[in-house]
């Protein structure tokens, strides 16, 4: 278990993984990105600790709710408008928890595709990793989390059966 920013917001009760646990039957917070980015401030990266909804998403990362995560941060990412640093910011973190998803399916391709294309999100940053905003958001600690699932997936996807990759990302600390 890690330290988790909000821990007055219970977690769920179990993740969803497609085609392997049952989807929540209700709405939680964030679940309904479309709807919930309609209630949502747009985010601004340079004040993330004030975003409820992004230190939600951390937690739910952190805590191996990929599913939940990506929901939560995708609810950003349309009140971003979808486009621009900062949605580019959160969609690459949307594909880092797609690829906890498809490491929970044991599916190596889909985790490399997924890590791989939040790594090309987040290349135009790479020159201001370690300047504010970027490096109390831990831009360089999710790049190394990408790069290092998808170095693990390569070289599982070869395997007939490839041994679960849940453990795979590790843990994303804003600081």
């Amino acid at each position: 278990m890690s330290s988790r920013f909000l821990p007055d917001v219970p977690l769920p009760l179990s993740t969803y993984v497609p085609g392997r646990t049952p989807r929540p039957v209700t709405e939680a917070p964030g679940n309904s990105a479309i709807a919930a980015a309609g209630n949502l401030l747009p985010f601004d990266p340079a004040r993330w600790r004030d975003s409820r909804s992004f230190l939600r998403g951390v937690d739910l990362f952190n805590e191996g709710f990929y599913w939940e995560a990506h929901e939560e941060w995708e609810g950003l990412w349309h009140a971003a408008g979808r486009s621009g640093p900062t949605a580019d910011l959160l969609k690459g973190l949307i594909k880092l928890a797609a690829a906890g998803v498809k490491a929970y399916e044991h599916r190596p391709a889909g985790v490399r595709r997924h890590a791989h294309r939040a790594l090309e999100l987040w290349r135009p940053f790479t020159p201001q990793m370690e300047v504010e905003p970027w490096r109390s958001l831990a831009l360089a600690t999710a790049w190394e989390l990408a790069s290092r699932a998808v170095v693990a997936a390569e070289a599982l996807a070869g395997l007939p059966s490839p041994p679960p990759l849940a453990g795979l990302l590790g843990t994303y600390h804003p600081r």
